[in-house]
């Protein structure tokens, strides 16, 4: 999540200076009781709310069952604005980072092991939304050193069908709507498992990157160091034997990649 910038004092915002490290430093000071954090912190809230109105009386009361609805609507409508404030306005904090993730996955989780545990939903539904956002989690500190993968398309399609799905399941639905419910949640599942194996496939790419890019940069630190290293006279010509040993090692890695494409 974002935050206003704060003063030196604490509190409010300071004003930065155009062009100046002291703006820079005052515009990465993040306070952490700014607008987008607080809607973060009330969907963690309504996380236990919400749970006991959807289990109250049972469960199946259609007026409590309601207003769990109305909790649910309103996190996810928070999601939506925190995210838009943060982006908008670029207030950043370390709390909004890995708090706001947990609250999404807080209420969605919440949700769904709730409706699973009344029947209305199947616990596989359950199982493969849960183990994808877990594993995308994991995914995400994987590569975290390497680079941060964007929001899809596909994410973002995923996470819409999966909030319109569990809110009309958590409704007390009947008729062609309980039907229409069921395609919605159909649709979610599919996004979900589809967008988390493009994940996959972003992070194992990303990470090769990040490592072929390591090893690159050894290199290069390995060849100036024998550079700089004590020689006198002889290192420019240790530089030229350095470069002539590199370039027939690239070109025999060459050879023997064009073999093995044959």
């Amino acid at each position: 999540m974002t935050g206003a910038p704060a003063s030196a004092t604490g509190g409010t915002g300071a004003t930065p200076v155009r062009g100046g490290k002291l703006g820079t430093a005052a515009v990465n000071q993040a306070s952490l009781w700014n607008i987008a954090n607080l809607l973060t912190m009330a969907r963690l809230v309504l996380v236990p709310g919400f749970v006991v109105l959807l289990l109250h009386n049972g469960g199946y009361d259609p007026a409590w069952r309601s207003f769990a609805w109305a909790a649910f609507a309103v996190a996810m409508i928070t999601d939506l604005f925190d995210g838009h404030l943060a982006r908008t306005y670029n207030l950043v904090t370390d709390f909004g980072k890995i708090a706001d993730p947990i609250a999404d996955k807080a209420i969605m989780g919440a949700a769904l092991i709730c409706l699973s545990y009344l029947g209305d939903l199947p616990w596989w539904v359950t199982g493969v939304i849960l183990f994808r956002e877990l594993g995308i989690t994991v995914l995400r500190f994987w590569v975290i050193r390497h680079g941060v993968i964007p929001a899809s398309r596909g994410g973002k399609m995923k996470t819409l069908s999966q909030g319109i799905a569990v809110g009309m399941y958590v409704l007390a639905l009947t008729g062609p709507l309980a039907t229409l419910r069921f395609w919605v949640m159909a649709v979610a599942v599919v996004l979900t498992v589809v967008s988390g194996l493009d994940y996959v496939r972003q992070a194992v790419v990303l990470r090769r990157q990040g490592l072929a890019a390591e090893r690159s940069a050894a290199a290069q630190e390995a060849v100036e160091a024998a550079a700089e290293a004590p020689g006198g006279a002889e290192g420019p010509d240790r530089i030229s034997g350095s470069s002539e040993a590199r370039g027939a090692a690239r070109t025999s890695e060459a050879r023997g990649a064009a073999e093995a494409e044959r």
